[in-house]
């Protein structure tokens, strides 16, 4: 009963301390064996976990997608008009990212989906409102300066509607829309391309590389001097007629 009450109360304290530390101990060993490079490569936390999941969530959801794909925060509408934003965007150039689109692109995005009618909206229209939403500093506009661009040209398109319907009428053009690419450009036929092209026309030594009948070029023959070994003397007119005469078929002749 002498005993000191103090000493009492500390020693299952110390034996709790000590369990616990053995615990850690353990528990650092197993890790140890997980993760042999635990001494380079620091563990990850749960908060890490959780925070990294967290900021992937925000991004996919500042994208327009989910993680799961199960749908997206941003309207079918909208997502369908920048799909096509983006589509204009990068045409013709392989640099571009689709976050911003060039004055060259806008015009042909406007003459693609029909914005441009020819009466209430025209090309100078669209340049003026491509210079008036951009900012000065820069060449190209934002996602959300097209959207504005594209509200100016519908309330001067569709006076009668509110300015809303308005929008939701030109959107409706632009929506699924891609970039047309024109076809291979013909040649067009002229007198002059007919007449350097025509090799009856030709003079001089351009003339001697084409065969006069059949407009072909000779190859080697036209370029160099072939030496002709067929014992006729060169331009003679009756060439292979002794041949013909000397071979006639004596078919029907009397004995």
């Amino acid at each position: 009963m002498s005993a000191n009450p103090t000493t009492a109360l500390k020693e299952p304290k110390s034996c709790t301390s000590t369990a616990d530390q053995k615990d850690n101990m353990d528990d650092f060993k197993v890790q140890t064996a997980k993760h042999p490079n635990v001494g380079t490569v620091p563990l990850r936390t749960q908060s890490d976990q959780s925070k990294e999941r967290t900021s992937k969530r925000l991004s996919s959801e500042s994208n327009g997608t989910s993680e799961g794909g199960v749908g997206s925060s941003t309207p079918v509408e909208v997502t369908a008009l920048e799909e096509s934003f983006r589509r204009f965007a990068i045409h013709g150039d392989t640099r571009a990212t689709g976050k911003e689109m060039h004055g060259k692109n806008w015009s042909k995005l406007c003459k693609d989906c029909s914005v441009i009618d020819g009466k209430n909206i025209t090309l100078t229209d669209v340049d003026i409102v491509f210079s008036k939403v951009k900012k000065k500093s820069s060449r190209n506009i934002t996602f959300d300066e097209f959207k504005t661009a594209l509200g100016e040209l519908a309330r001067k398109k569709y006076k009668e509607k509110t300015g809303e319907e308005a929008e939701a009428e030109v959107f409706k053009l632009i929506e699924g829309k891609a970039p047309i690419i024109a076809g291979v450009t013909r040649a067009v036929a002229s007198p002059t391309v007919s007449r350097l092209t025509d090799t009856s026309k030709f003079t001089g030594s351009h003339k001697e590389r084409f065969d006069p009948t059949t407009g072909r070029g000779k190859g080697k023959a036209g370029r160099e001097d072939v030496v002709d070994k067929s014992g006729y003397v060169s331009g003679y007119k009756h060439r292979g007629t002794y041949e013909k005469k000397v071979n006639k078929p004596t078919e029907g002749k009397p004995m």
